[in-house]
């Protein structure tokens, strides 16, 4: 770019001066013609020779000009010469402002096409929802959703209406245009949407709520407008919006005072879902765990007729899960889904599939070939406590305190009536915490009690009374008992009204702070009440903590024994803490017991493994037998292909492979028909016509025989 102004005409080079000596050229008249272009000053001197001169700045150039080229001009004495402006100075001005826009068009270009997900250049507008393959959807289908009947009954409906719309049609039936699935996460809204898609045999579109948002105003909208016009084009289908509140939240939030982007792609959505226009085929299958942030003219009918609500599968539901995904695994004789299913409350169809996969895992780590029930009980800890950190140095001072802060919990809530068994205790850090007393219920509960959430909280506080009457001293292991005890005793005094104070009155607020709620919770009570609130609250606590102290004080024998017992052993489960609780069984002759068994299942894990790895190699040895067969297989040329003859300059053999006289009777004599272009040496065409003859004779003569018999 430099050359372009950098040109200049050819001719006799000038020479350079100072600005003083061409003003003594100028004030001794030698200077014939001049020219000034800036602050260069070119001039021509009477003797031929070319100069040139740069004035330091525009004031030396000013006084150059007053009083040695002006005067002189007007008298006639001094030529003055200007250059004639190039023809392309225009252009070549131009031409780097034009490069740099093109090369910033040349990479814009570029870093858009690059942006995947729908975010070229041209096409923000245009849907990122993605159309499953018919084959795709046809893995997954209602039978293959556990524990959840009557949720699979409301889809059933609309898979029906879509198979046979004629038969609702002829009722003057409508059905639901959109159906919104609820529900905590992991339960299988998702895969219940994929499973109604495959029975129905129609095209499935996906999307997510985050999807239709853009960094550019208008984008979301024609998203949906974009959806819904591919959606009619392969009507009848469905429509799955996942995470549906990201877009569908409630209007009017009062951010900023202006319109927001968000609510312009949801009043499309709107628009499109229940408008002037007519969207007949498509069914809308959206899913959320925020239902109550969702805008109302959403939820309202005629847009999502129904909401089906998908929670936490119950006892039933957890052993059709627990068989749907162990389908694929070796489970052990002693693993029974029933017990499994008693063992997980609370579990989601998620927390299931990912505890199931943990045990295979474990189950591969010793290498073994079918999954136990140590397995599955490890990995439920683990999808509820975290993995186990063994290699954390503790000391054993904190060892002990950790021993009877657990054995603390554990004895107040096998003596309360109404608490569920202890299941396991440990010493063993998992997480963030340093131990753990897991307490799982008999049975599922939906509501609690009076009663129950007040043994909760004497439970919580067992392991601090524990520190304090056995210890002297108090730690802050204590700290999220206290929490949530504390919670627990609010809840009840302002959400339930078990306060007989404060008497049955709701002083908590149920909202939550979301965009499109208030941004500041507002107290519904004055200072007073919230003063007998905390008061009351206290009071609970207090009583409770005052309870388990009297139930540890009468059991100090029990505590020190499980205390003992973990200790030397790190982890109970329910039935070893019950065998020390009762007394038939010691600290000592536990852990023995436990040692011994502990020996036993790790010779039967060598066993295992060795076992395993024998059938491993079965299997390695067998697959390479098999892969050997199918080279021989591929190398093997028929016979009627092979040439017997082998070539050699030195000497002359027959192959080793010579057909026999069956094989050569098989061609009538003919084996070598095709030999007369070869030039095969007379010593081996007599040969083998003598080794061919007598079989082709005998052929002959039962083909003759044959013929007479006929």
């Amino acid at each position: 770019m430099a050359w372009f102004y950098s040109r200049g005409d050819d001719g006799e080079a000038e020479k350079e001066v100072t600005f003083s000596t061409m003003s003594e050229y100028a004030a001794d008249d030698k200077i014939e013609e001049i020219n000034i272009t800036d602050t260069k000053i070119s001039a021509t001197l009477k003797d031929d020779k070319k100069v040139y001169a740069f004035a330091s700045n525009a004031l030396d150039l000013q006084w150059f000009n007053q009083n040695y080229v002006y005067p002189k001009i007007e008298d006639k004495s001094l030529k003055y010469k200007t250059d004639e402006p190039p023809k392309d100075s225009i252009l070549l001005s131009l031409l780097p402002t034009l490069i740099m826009i093109g090369a910033l068009v040349f990479f814009f270009f570029i870093i858009m096409n690059q942006s995947g997900g729908g975010g070229k250049a041209m096409s923000f507008g245009k849907s990122r929802a993605k159309l499953q393959k018919d084959s795709d959807l046809r893995k997954v289908t209602f039978k293959d959703v556990a524990g959840l009947d009557e949720e699979k009954e409301e889809l059933s409906e609309v898979v029906d209406f879509l198979r046979n719309p004629k038969k609702y049609n002829s009722l003057g039936a409508r059905i639901p245009k959109g159906i919104l699935l609820v529900g905590p996460p992991g339960t299988g809204k998702t895969y219940i949407s994929k499973a109604a898609a495959g029975e129905a045999g129609v095209p499935f579109f996906t999307i997510s709520g985050s999807d239709f948002v853009e960094m550019f105003v208008g984008v979301g909208a024609s998203r949906v407008r974009d959806l819904f016009e591919q959606a009619k084009k392969n009507s009848p289908c469905i429509i799955f919006i996942d995470e549906i509140d990201a877009v569908g939240r409630k209007r009017g939030a009062g951010l900023g005072g202006g319109h927001d982007e968000r609510e312009q792609t949801l009043n499309q959505l709107l628009v499109e879902m229940d408008g002037f226009g007519e969207n007949t085929g498509i069914i809308i299958l959206a899913a959320t765990n925020r239902p109550d942030i969702l805008d109302p003219a959403l939820l309202r009918p005629g847009r999502f007729d129904r909401q089906v609500v998908i929670g936490a599968p119950d006892i039933k539901g957890r052993e059709e899960i627990f068989r749907v995904h162990s389908k694929n695994k070796p489970l052990a004789e002693e693993v029974d889904p029933k017990v499994l299913a008693r063992r997980t409350p609370g579990f989601t169809p998620a927390d299931i599939e990912n505890m199931l996969n943990e045990a295979a895992l474990l189950t591969a780590r010793r290498n073994g070939m079918t999954i136990r029930m140590d397995e599955i009980e490890e990995a439920i800890t683990k999808v509820i406590a975290g993995p186990e950190k063994k290699s954390r140095v503790i000391s054993e001072e904190e060892r002990k305190l950790t021993a009877f802060h657990e054995a603390g919990h554990a004895v107040v809530a096998h003596s309360l009536p109404k608490t569920d068994p202890v299941h396991q205790i440990t010493i063993v850090p998992r997480g963030r915490a340093g131990g753990f007393t897991m307490i799982l219920p008999k049975e599922d509960k939906y509501y609690g009690t009076k009663t129950t959430m007040r043994e909760q909280i004497i439970h919580l506080l067992g392991g601090r009374v524990a520190e304090l009457l056995t210890l002297d001293d108090i730690s802050t292991g204590a700290s999220n008992d206290i929490m949530r005890a504390t919670e627990i005793a609010k809840d009840m005094v302002t959400k339930y009204g078990f306060s007989d104070k404060l008497g049955p009155v709701n002083y908590s607020s149920s909202d939550e702070v979301f965009l499109g709620k208030d941004f500041s919770t507002r107290q519904n009570y004055s200072e007073e009440t919230a003063s007998e609130i905390d008061e009351e609250v206290k009071n609970i606590v207090e009583a409770c903590f005052e309870e388990a102290k009297a139930i540890l004080s009468e059991n100090l024998d029990k505590l020190s024994t499980v205390a003992e017992a973990l200790l030397e052993i790190e982890t109970l489960d329910g039935e070893q803490f019950e065998l020390l609780y009762s007394g038939k069984m010691t600290a000592k002759e536990l852990v023995d017991q436990v040692m011994e068994e502990e020996d036993q299942r790790r010779e039967k894990n060598a066993a295992e493994a060795e076992e395993a790895a024998k059938r491993l190699k079965e299997q390695e040895e067998e697959e390479a037998a098999r892969e050997e067969e199918m080279v021989l297989d591929v190398m093997r040329v028929p016979d009627q292909e092979k040439n017997w003859v082998t070539e050699d300059d030195d000497e002359e053999e027959i192959d080793d492979d010579m057909p026999s006289e069956e094989e050569l009777a098989k061609y009538d004599g003919d084996y070598f028909a095709d030999d007369e272009d070869e030039e095969l040496e007379e010593e081996s065409e007599t040969e083998l016509e003598k080794q061919a003859e007598k079989p082709s004779e005998q052929k002959n003569k039962k083909a003759s025989d044959d013929s007479e018999e006929d």
